[in-house]
C-alpha cells in the first residue's frame, strides 16, 4: 500500500480513484457495481478521499471548440529576481487570474510554466498586460499558440 495524504491507499481505492477519473458523474450506485464493492463501501471510501485532500474536486470538462473555440496558449516565464517571495509573488498575481487554467513552478529552465486560455487576440492582449508587462519581476515571456490539441488527458495515471 501507498501513503498517500496521510492515508493509505489499497487497490479499492485505486480502481475508485481510475474510475472517477474516467467519469466522476456516476451514480455511487454505478460507481460501487465497476469496483466490486457494496454501495455504504464506496460511499464511505469515497468521502474518506475528499476528506484527506486525494480527490481535491469533481468537475466537468468543456471541449473550447465546443464554445465556439478559444485562443490557447503556453507560456514560459522567467522572472528577474528567483527570492521566494518574488517566486510567491507572482503565484499570487496568476492564481486568480481566470486565462490562467495551470500554472506550474520549475526548474532547469524558466521559473513557471502557465497554460491560458482566452477568447482571441483582444482578450490575450489583456492578459499580456496584467500577468506579464505588469509585473516588474517578470524579466522573460515565451509564448506558444496552441494549434491543434492533439491529446488532453487529466487522469493522473500513476494509480495504475
Amino acid at each position: 500500500m501507498d501513503r498517500i495524504a496521510s492515508i493509505e491507499i489499497d487497490e479499492i481505492d485505486r480502481r475508485l480513484l481510475r474510475e472517477l477519473q474516467a467519469d466522476s458523474g456516476r451514480t455511487n450506485q454505478e460507481l460501487a457495481d465497476r469496483v466490486h464493492v457494496s454501495p455504504a463501501t464506496c460511499l464511505r471510501r469515497v468521502r474518506r478521499l475528499e476528506e484527506a485532500g486525494v480527490i481535491q474536486r469533481r468537475v466537468a470538462l468543456v471541449d473550447p471548440q465546443s464554445l465556439g473555440g478559444a485562443l490557447q496558449a503556453v507560456c514560459e516565464v522567467t522572472l528577474d529576481r528567483q527570492g521566494a517571495e518574488h517566486l510567491d509573488a507572482f503565484e499570487a498575481a496568476v492564481r486568480p487570474h481566470p486565462a490562467v487554467q495551470q500554472c506550474y513552478r520549475v526548474s532547469a529552465g524558466p521559473d513557471f510554466v502557465l497554460v491560458l486560455a482566452v477568447s482571441g487576440m483582444a482578450a490575450w492582449d489583456g492578459v499580456v498586460q496584467a500577468l506579464f508587462t505588469e509585473q516588474v519581476n517578470v524579466r522573460n515571456v515565451r509564448s506558444y499558440f496552441v494549434t491543434r490539441r492533439v491529446k488532453f488527458d487529466p487522469a493522473f495515471a500513476c494509480i495504475a
